[in-house]
């Protein structure tokens, strides 16, 4: 069970994502419960409207907090494409797809951004951002993670997330830095 009185709710059908979530939150006490329902997704180039709106939506139909994310990788020489809009251009091209696209580029600078959005009926919806940047790989390498993992190397680094630990993940990625952030707040807020 989650610290404090009432479970957190992680509003996601992505079992990765939703372990991924658990995990980074273990050293902060903060457990999660999973939500396996789809998000209510506004089509916006900004990933905290998006987790904004889906918060506010399924708080409609809930009384207990509910936590959901929104996360978008974003390519500098395709002016932030696939942003918002990367699980769709996941399952649709895939990786290759993405290499394929950039196969001519020099610039292969890009970002990944996880917003994640907290609230409840009693507790005023709160963003919490977190951003990595890196570059595109050349090539698809490593077979940990999931998603863009093994075509993102993250600054400081030679080697793709997809090449890296769980551990490592938990403290670098996006999402490590936008929970990271949430759990901080939340550990020292009346929400707990």
């Amino acid at each position: 069970m989650p610290s404090g009185k009432n479970p957190i709710w992680f509003l996601t059908q992505n079992t990765n994502k939703f372990r991924e979530a658990s995990s980074i939150l273990v050293p902060f006490n903060v457990r999660l419960r999973r939500l396996n329902r789809a998000k209510v997704e506004l089509q916006d180039p900004s990933p905290e409207s998006i987790a904004r709106f889906a918060l506010v939506s399924a708080l409609k139909n809930q009384t207990r907090p509910i936590l959901v994310e929104d996360s978008g990788l974003f390519i500098e020489s395709l002016h932030g494409f696939p942003g918002p809009y990367s699980s769709f251009v996941y399952d649709t091209i895939g990786l290759e797809g993405i290499l394929d696209v950039l196969r001519r580029e020099r610039t292969r600078k890009a970002y990944f951004q996880s917003t994640v959005a907290f609230g409840s009926q009693s507790i005023k919806p709160r963003l919490f951002t977190g951003i990595v940047t890196g570059r595109i790989s050349k090539t698809i390498v490593g077979k940990t993670g999931f998603g863009y993992d093994p075509i993102f190397i993250p600054d400081g680094s030679t080697k793709t997330f997809g090449e890296t630990s769980l551990s490592f993940k938990n403290v670098k990625s996006h999402r490590a830095r936008a929970f990271q952030r949430f759990a901080r707040w939340f550990v020292t807020s009346s929400a707990r």
